[in-house]
């Protein structure tokens, strides 16, 4: 058995009391953090107990937290100096801008199927939400961690770590092999275990997402306080867009194969520099594609539906041939997206090469020394 854990997203509905005390609440908690952030900017102290007993009072007597709130206020700081740290490599001051508030699972609040309790500057209250899409967490046993409240246009929304056991893929249970090639022509292409290829074409996404470029554009030159506004909205809508795009196509992918299948992947770290060799006009399409966001939804479905998934180099996957094995870059024409084997002639879309390649290469992952051919 292996733990699953994903994010559960609801919208509660407090009436225009609740929704003060809620404000207070998540304001003083967002002062206490950059409090917090200022404290340890300045003495680069990331220990939580030594922080606690600097800060602990200090955090209740002048901003009135109760005291779970005032450890969680710790942990939140902590939590986003160590990830500034571990992706910028050095110490820059963290902000918190928005209005938030963290919340521990049976001591900040609590969840049953129809009501929300939480704890609050000057009590507990309970409030009612929308709980379509909520039945399965309780039905099917998972536990709750800890959540985060967030306000949006004066609408609350609770963002909900859930984790459950699912049980785990075996490699002697594999029974399909399928290699993806992510690619912009066609966003993913497929090739399993019954020779079968598949595709998704690209071609509409490149042709919104240049819409969006272009809006962008204009709305940039225009360097007004409503086109900043204007500009981070459509950011927000284009991310939701594609991610909707990502779930629909791994939902596909795991629903429509069988429990015990394997998904190979490229393992794209390090792609953005690769971009540095691509055109500067083409290189934005390139560096913003959301490779990684369709990773990670893919492997969190996979293991709900009891499936693996594996990464693998990606080097030489679309310029080798699948069938005699014979590997040269003039093999691959990249303007017409043709592949020809200079060795035995064999031609396709070199996107479906690379994913015949990939399936090639979980086969020997399964069965070592295994080599196979059209």
């Amino acid at each position: 058995m292996q733990e699953m854990t994903v994010t559960a997203k609801i919208q509660i509905c407090p009436d225009d009391a609740e929704k003060e005390l809620l404000c207070q609440t998540m304001k003083a908690y967002q002062k206490a953090c950059n409090f917090v952030s200022e404290h340890i900017f300045r003495t680069h102290n990331l220990k939580q107990m030594s922080l606690n007993q600097e800060l602990y009072y200090n955090l209740r007597e002048k901003y009135g937290l109760r005291s779970q709130m005032a450890q969680s206020v710790i942990k939140t700081v902590i939590a986003r100096y160590k990830t500034i740290l571990e992706n910028q490599k050095k110490w820059i001051k963290a902000n918190f801008k928005r209005p938030q508030f963290d919340l521990v699972w049976n001591r900040d609040y609590s969840l049953n199927e129809n009501l929300f309790s939480v704890n609050t500057l000057h009590g507990r209250i309970r409030v009612s939400y929308f709980s379509k899409g909520m039945e399965q967490y309780f039905r099917d046993n998972y536990k709750f961690g800890t959540a985060k409240l967030v306000s949006r246009k004066g609408k609350y929304f609770l963002y909900i770590p859930v984790t459950s056991e699912v049980q785990e893929s075996e490699l002697a249970d594999i029974c399909n092999v399928i290699g993806i090639d992510r690619g912009i022509n066609f966003v993913i292409a497929t090739y399993d275990s019954s020779h079968k290829s598949g595709f998704v074409s690209g071609r509409i996404i490149k042709q919104k997402r240049a819409k969006y470029k272009k809006v962008r554009q204009q709305l940039q030159q225009r360097k007004t306080k409503s086109a900043r506004k204007r500009l981070k909205k459509i950011g927000q809508r284009e991310n939701r867009w594609m991610q909707d795009i990502n779930h629909c196509i791994t939902k596909a992918l795991t629903e429509q194969n069988p429990k015990h299948t394997l998904f190979v992947l490229e393992d794209l770290i390090g792609i953005r520099q690769a971009t540095e060799k691509i055109r500067l006009k083409d290189r934005y399409i390139s560096v913003s594609w959301s490779f990684y966001d369709l990773e990670q939804k893919l492997i969190y479905k996979a293991k709900k539906h009891q499936c693996s998934v594996i990464k693998v180099n990606p080097a030489y996957t679309s310029q080798t041939c699948p069938v005699c094995g014979h590997t040269e870059k003039a093999n691959r024409n990249k303007k017409i997206h043709l592949f020809c084997c200079k060795n035995c002639g064999y031609q396709s879309n070199d996107d479906r090469i690379g994913a015949m390649n990939l399936y090639r290469m979980g086969i020997e992952y399964l069965v070592p020394d295994t080599v196979t051919t059209e």
